[in-house]
């Protein structure tokens, strides 16, 4: 199994005094966290795609591009690209230049996104969302699989015989396809043979196996076989020392970013209960002790019938980067040998 950590690039971030820190030093920490998290040896490190002000996200391939120059061997993706409101050539360039840089570590998580502010900042419909992303996805699949691309669709220029060009160093750059909880997004992936990275951020874990199943069938239906439907697993989660350790430093920066994210989706307040609920045995939050969450990661696994990547992104409650990187090193030298086991 496969560990990493992504990152939305909070703009929001405190400093040990509880001071919010500068964007400049927010982002050159948070490559110092991508450098710390090769170090330690964790496998993947992905950075999100937001469009708004409490993230610094929006360009991911240009801070991955900073990071290849700084690290040695960790995997660098996306999480996610929101490929509905961007152009395939222009992301497949991005991506391809990734792996020049990095020598061959460039991968993407494609998907929708959670947050609806790329569609009208870069001039798309909303009401469009499925079928912009169903076009664009076969348009960059068609890239990644030729070099010369004819292709013609509704809501771009059509290529005839055109290159597109850096290629990327790796025969074929991996694309995983990052998914919610719609039935129809699990089918895409398998009928595509795409590895499959489940958000699951609240709830309970094994209540998404129904859907997995659905990737899995189709995928086996459309020719694939069952090692190539790779499943990843993208969570909340924070590592300390002791469980009640983990939980006195994130609860409360969690329940505030989730309560306020919530607020504009109409969902109640976090409450104590609610958290409890999740670090339990079958909720989502993976917060805890280096055991407890190796072995809930393990549990969370079957459940799913197996995955093959966990990521954590934990710089969603307000943590500092001492916080952070010391989560980092226990995933990498606790948490990870445990799974690898």
């Amino acid at each position: 199994m496969q560990i990493g950590i992504d990152s939305f690039a909070s703009a929001m971030l405190s400093n040990e005094h509880g001071t919010v820190i500068s964007a400049v030093d927010a982002m050159s920490e948070l490559l110092d966290r991508i450098e710390a998290a090769d170090q330690v040896g964790l496998d993947v490190f992905g950075i999100g795609e937001h469009h708004r002000k409490e993230f610094l996200d929006s360009a991911p391939a240009i801070i991955l591009a900073a990071a290849a120059a700084r690290t040695k061997r960790i995997r660098l993706t996306s999480a996610v690209t929101v490929l509905s409101a961007a152009d395939p050539v222009r992301v497949f360039q991005n991506f391809a230049t990734l792996d020049l840089i990095s020598k061959g570590r460039a991968e993407l998580v494609v998907g929708r996104g959670s947050f609806i502010e790329a569609f009208p900042l870069f001039g798309f419909n909303l009401q469009e969302y499925d079928e912009l992303f169903i076009e664009k996805l076969e348009l960059f699949l068609a890239i990644r699989e030729n070099e010369f691309v004819t292709w013609s669709g509704r809501y771009r220029a059509p290529l005839k015989n055109q290159p597109v060009y850096p290629r990327p160093l790796q025969k074929q750059m991996p694309v995983w396809l990052g998914v919610g909880g719609t039935p129809e997004s699990f089918a895409r992936a398998g009928s595509l043979g795409l590895p499959l990275m489940v958000a699951i951020i609240g709830g309970e874990t094994h209540r998404f196996r129904p859907l997995v199943d659905i990737y899995r069938s189709a995928g086996q239906r459309a020719g694939y076989a069952p090692d190539q439907l790779q499943v990843g697993l993208h969570s909340l989660g924070y590592v300390a020392q002791t469980t009640d350790a983990a939980v006195a430093d994130y609860f409360t920066g969690y329940a505030e970013t989730m309560t306020r994210i919530g607020k504009e989706r109409g969902w109640p307040p976090v409450t104590r209960a609610q958290f409890n609920a999740q670090i339990g045995p079958k909720g989502a939050l993976l917060v805890g002790g280096p055991d407890e969450v190796a072995e809930k990661i393990l549990a969370h696994s079957a459940a799913l019938g197996g995955i093959s990547r966990v990521t954590f992104q934990m710089d969603n409650a307000n943590l500092s980067h001492a916080k952070l990187l010391q989560s980092i090193e226990l995933i990498g030298t606790r948490v990870a040998p445990l799974l690898r086991k």
